[in-house]
């Protein structure tokens, strides 16, 4: 298993990237590795990190502004190579269509449900890091 797992939040709202990181705890599941959260609150801040590497799942809000997270979440699933899943936040469950245009691994509403979050993040670290064994 590896050391850390880590998860890029993108919000510009602090508020939301403490609730996922809340919801999240250290680690989503007791089979994963420790969760490192690197915070952005833009976007080409999210991707300058994707540039990087080294990311194992994205979350983004899809109510950030002025880029939202799904406009976010389909530009990067076009332009970054082996681009890492991507759990959208969403504001109401009708939106749910939305994440499927946006090409969203996941998607989970706003406000942050806990066990909802950890449930999706987790299944997106399962299959992130199985991969890239």
């Amino acid at each position: 298993m590896r050391a850390t797992a880590r998860v890029l939040v993108y919000s510009d709202d602090a508020n939301t990237r403490e609730q996922v990181r809340l919801a999240a705890g250290r680690r989503p599941a007791a089979d994963l590795p420790p969760v490192e959260f690197l915070e952005c609150a833009t976007l080409p801040a999210v991707l300058k990190e994707l540039d990087l590497g080294g990311i194992d799942v994205c979350v983004l809000d899809g109510e950030a502004v002025p880029a939202g997270g799904m406009g976010v979440c389909r530009q990067i699933k076009d332009e970054i190579f082996r681009c890492p899943p991507v759990l959208l936040l969403i504001g109401r469950p009708q939106d749910a269509w939305l994440a499927t245009w946006s090409r969203a691994d996941a998607a989970v509403t706003l406000p942050v449900d806990p066990v909802a979050f950890a449930d999706s993040l987790a299944a997106l670290l399962r299959a992130r890091l199985s991969v890239s064994s």
